[in-house]
């Protein structure tokens, strides 16, 4: 039977609480200031998509500092609003003494303000006992915390029930149904029910024209459509970077895009795929996506529902699909999905870091993550006697992931689980985590290594905000004219030689060293 469980939350140590309470800042009122009860009074901000109200932060985060001796003032900025206050806090504005969550700052906002932020190495073997102990077990989260010039501005996270699995494929069933055919396995098959979706009255509407075998999704179109042939994007697809063979790579530039996107052109001229995939705008792919009568049989996204609306239920996810070489690929990169930079950074106004960080080390605990996520126990989620945990239903009329962002810090702040969390988790009604998580135990064993989440020095990063910018209008608009009109094979040398006169081996150049850096890292 399970039963619901107050927070479980580990006490402070008296003489780390003696200590700040004597150090408290006593200039203006953004500061750690001492409390009339003795504790230390922190101000924390954190950038939110939507305004969801308080209870984001009322569960855990306020009761652990609790028992951690501390109060904590929130600043609730936003996302709406953060670019103008972050301009002005950056320029030399009142800084409160900590921001929660990755949303708040890029690296190149940290390492380009490093005087706005303190390093937090001399502090982690005092008072984060939790973290330090992470940080030795799992080498990935020791890489994630360093940052390019060796030190540590922010805490890292790995999210409990997060899939390896990013966005997919889905084709719809009942076309399939309604045409006799199986879902294909390898990408012959797949362009044949493409071309019979084209052909036939897939949707059963009467007329043999309104089908759109393949269409424009939530995911980049071109990459997902060329899969079979190894365009593994990653879940963030910033510099299109994958690893290949033990080797980072652009992957416009490999031979697998090449290929890829060669077959894609054959297929655009068989009228395979929408027309207007590089011209539509969102509310156009929406209205197909979501059209009273189902007009598209295959696009990319996180999950049917997500993608397809009301009719979900015709679609079901296309298997990751045999390509030439006879290997299947899926797009995957759980480090980039699963783990994150910068979840909590604290700011050079605060003058007594040590109990602050110390009220962070509860964060990184399975139970902490959880609550961190869904909710805090008896709201969000229970655990029971044999460490358990279900994640309970809405009861206020929102979605589960709504309910989850506005009883929880969700995807922001820190938290840690093992290999092996999400088996002791289900789900006490539908939830999108659950389906995806489903999905991705039928489809995880395909993953390839991606391109881990890199710290570039504030040098690189300057590097690239140059040299990205041109290369990846010039990919882009090579690529819509490629699948569009063809021309890839011939045009090849070309199109190399001109982005190497744009930069690009010094783009990539950058990335190797990084990666290297990384690597070193772990």
């Amino acid at each position: 039977m399970q039963r619901k469980q107050s927070i479980v939350l580990t006490g402070l140590i008296t003489s780390m609480l003696l200590v700040g309470c004597g150090q408290a800042a006593q200039s203006g009122d953004v500061a750690a200031t001492t409390t009339s009860q003795g504790g230390v009074d922190y101000k924390v901000a954190s950038v939110r998509w939507a305004d969801w109200g308080e209870d984001y932060h009322t569960g855990f985060p306020d009761e652990a500092a609790k028992e951690a001796g501390i109060t904590v003032s929130w600043d609730t900025i936003l996302n709406s609003d953060w670019a103008d206050k972050k301009a002005v806090l950056l320029a030399g504005g009142d800084l409160p003494d900590a921001f929660m969550g990755s949303i708040c700052f890029s690296e190149s906002d940290i390492l380009t303000n490093t005087g706005s932020f303190i390093p937090l190495d001399d502090y982690i073997d005092e008072y984060m006992p939790n973290f330090k102990k992470i940080m030795e077990e799992d080498p990935t989260m020791k890489a994630l915390a360093t940052s390019a010039d060796g030190h540590i501005y922010g805490l890292p996270s790995k999210k409990p029930c997060r899939p390896t699995v990013a966005n997919q494929m889905f084709i719809n069933k009942q076309w399939l149904d309604n045409l006799g055919l199986e879902v294909p396995t390898t990408y012959e098959e797949f362009e044949a029910v493409l071309e019979a979706f084209k052909n036939e009255d897939a949707n059963g509407n009467g007329d043999a024209n309104d089908e759109i075998p393949f269409g424009q999704g939530y995911a980049d179109s071109v990459m997902f459509f060329c899969l079979p042939f190894g365009t593994t994007l990653g879940a963030d697809g910033t510099y299109m970077m994958a690893i290949q063979n033990g080797e980072p790579v652009y992957l416009p530039t490999t031979e697998n895009y090449k290929e890829g996107v060669e077959w894609m052109h054959e297929c655009f001229e068989k009228g395979l795929i929408d027309p207007e995939l590089f011209t539509e705008d969102a509310s156009m792919r929406d209205a197909k996506l979501m059209s009273e009568t189902p007009i598209v049989g295959v696009a990319p996204g996180w999950t049917a529902d997500s993608t397809f609306g009301a009719n979900a239920s015709q679609y079901v996810a296309l298997p990751a699909l045999k390509g030439p070489s006879g290997e299947q690929y899926i797009s995957a990169d759980p480090e980039h999905w699963n783990y994150s930079r910068y979840e909590f950074v604290v700011t050079s106004a605060c003058k007594n870091p040590g109990p602050l960080l110390a009220w962070v080390d509860k964060f990184y605990t399975e139970d902490a993550s959880i609550q961190n996520f869904y909710g805090s126990f008896g709201i969000g989620v229970d655990k029971d006697e044999n460490g358990n945990y279900t994640v309970l239903e809405p009861t206020d009329g929102n979605s589960a992931d709504t309910h989850a962002w506005i009883k929880s810090l969700r995807d922001f702040g820190p938290k840690y689980v093992k290999e092996g969390f999400n088996d002791k988790v289900s789900y006490a009604a539908e939830n999108g985590d659950a389906s995806k998580l489903a999905l991705d135990a039928e489809m995880k064993k395909y993953a390839k290594e991606a391109y881990p989440n890199v710290s570039y020095t504030t040098e690189q990063l300057n590097t690239l905000s140059t040299l990205f910018t041109d290369i990846d209008a010039y990919v882009s608009s090579n690529q819509a004219t490629w699948v569009t009109e063809g021309g890839i094979e011939e045009q090849w040398d070309d199109y190399i030689s001109t982005l190497n006169n744009m930069g690009y081996e010094n783009f990539i150049q950058i990335q190797q060293d990084a990666y290297k850096t990384y690597m070193a890292n772990k």
